[in-house]
């Protein structure tokens, strides 16, 4: 029987997810393999009638290109007691599958390493190798490499954030910008930056003090106070949404919006619009301080993972499609493709990137301290110094709580 491979996409979809999978069929095809595409994650593979499909040249060529992933995703994880009632090793061995290619997250990885070992229990050897993907940008991948996804996606989110900054400056309004990433705010500072935005809050700015509700208002406020010092009406506010799932519990217990929760009695955060609620906060301080601003909010988060990937994407996905087969035929397994910046493919394996007491993989957070991020808050963004305390007491009784650096606890320059 022809050799095969088997290839799955977990997590949520990122830009590049088809490309990296049309080029590993494309690949393995020229080179004899049979490339079987599996539906659903990891469901497919806990079940007797899994859903696949027939990966050949035309499927490979046609969807390379797009957004999206044709090879259909899902957030399942299996437990132990599924790998013991349900596992579907017929698949395996039906069809002689030589490698289990997975592309997702850091739990995908993991979990494509359960499935190796439990396959070799089952005197079912198969190599497994991982493409690690998220428009977060927060793996802690070697020289600082990005993401897949990551780059296209900012570039999707520039283009949303320049219309609406144009509409602010149009209608002189102020908007309220959330962008995704739970743990790092790498694409809330990108779209930001790329946007010119007077202001910026990602949950890396305060490392020298607590995340409050309290600071993150008085952050826009006073972009909002200094840009009408300077004449200009409008503006728009880049929050990440690491900074609403870094408050504690107790602020958001405080914080005046209604939630769901789920059973363990936690805010299901996932299912609210982070734009719309910073925006009430903001104008609720707005309207306590008497100034007549009013902001609207707009998210950036679902609209840019299926985008379809741009040439930087396009190209680095191919390269970790191809950089599978070359590490395969090299003997790797248990490992991650990772593409340095000279397009070399090297393995990457887990525990090189996993703390040693956790075993957690800690996210790649914004250089905070870099000239890069420095350059962008020093010369872009707008906010209230103590040059500006005495134009500022038109609007604020007390215009050093608004400062930025004294919000932060960041020394003065």
């Amino acid at each position: 029987m022809k050799e095969s491979i088997a290839i799955l996409t977990g997590g949520g979809p990122a830009p590049g997810m088809n490309t990296v999978v049309g080029s590993v069929a494309k690949v393995f095809l020229r080179n004899g393999y049979r490339v079987i595409g599996l539906h659903g994650g990891y469901s497919g593979l806990f079940r007797s009638d899994p859903r696949t499909v027939e990966i050949d040249f035309a499927y490979a060529d046609n969807i390379f290109n797009r957004g999206g992933s044709a090879v259909i995703m899902s957030r399942f994880k299996p437990t132990d007691k599924n790998f013991a009632e349900d596992f579907n090793l017929k698949f395996f061995t039906d069809n002689n599958v030589k490698l289990l290619v997975t592309v997702g997250g850091d739990d995908t990885a993991s979990t494509a390493n359960r499935v190796a070992k439990f396959l070799s229990e089952k005197n079912c050897p198969i190599a497994n190798i991982h493409v690690p993907k998220t428009i977060d940008n927060d793996l802690p991948l070697p020289g600082a490499a990005p993401t897949f996804g990551y780059h296209s996606a900012k570039a999707q989110g520039t283009v949303t954030g320049s219309i609406i900054y144009e509409d602010a400056r149009t209608s002189e309004n102020w908007f309220i910008v959330a962008a995704m990433g739970r743990s790092a705010g790498h694409l809330a500072f990108g779209i930001g930056a790329a946007c010119h935005y007077p202001m910026i809050v990602i949950p890396e700015m305060f490392h020298k003090t607590e995340i409050t509700i309290d600071k993150i208002c008085k952050l826009v406020v006073s972009s909002v106070i200094k840009r009408k010092i300077m004449g200009v009406n409008y503006g728009c506010a880049m929050v990440s949404e690491g900074v609403f799932h870094a408050l504690s519990d107790e602020e958001v217990k405080n914080s005046g919006i209604t939630f769901s929760y789920d059973e363990h009695g936690h805010p299901e955060l996932g299912k609210i619009s982070k734009a719309a609620i910073f925006s009430q906060l903001v104008d609720a301080r707005l309207k306590e301080l008497g100034v007549k601003v009013k902001t609207r909010p707009v998210e950036i988060g679902y609209d840019v993972r299926c985008f379809t990937p741009i040439a930087y994407d396009l190209v680095y996905c191919s390269l970790l499609g191809f950089g599978v087969y070359r590490l395969f035929r090299a003997g790797a397994t248990g490992c991650m493709v990772y593409v340095n910046a000279q397009g070399d493919a090297q393995p990457l394996y887990l525990k090189d990137l996993q703390d040693a007491v956790t075993g957690k993989i800690p996210p790649r957070l914004v250089d905070i301290n870099s000239q890069r991020v420095h350059s962008v808050i020093d010369h872009s963004l707008h906010y209230i110094t103590p040059d500006d305390y005495a134009a500022a007491k038109t609007f604020l009784e007390n215009p050093e709580e608004y400062d930025f650096r004294k919000i932060l606890n960041w020394s003065e320059k």
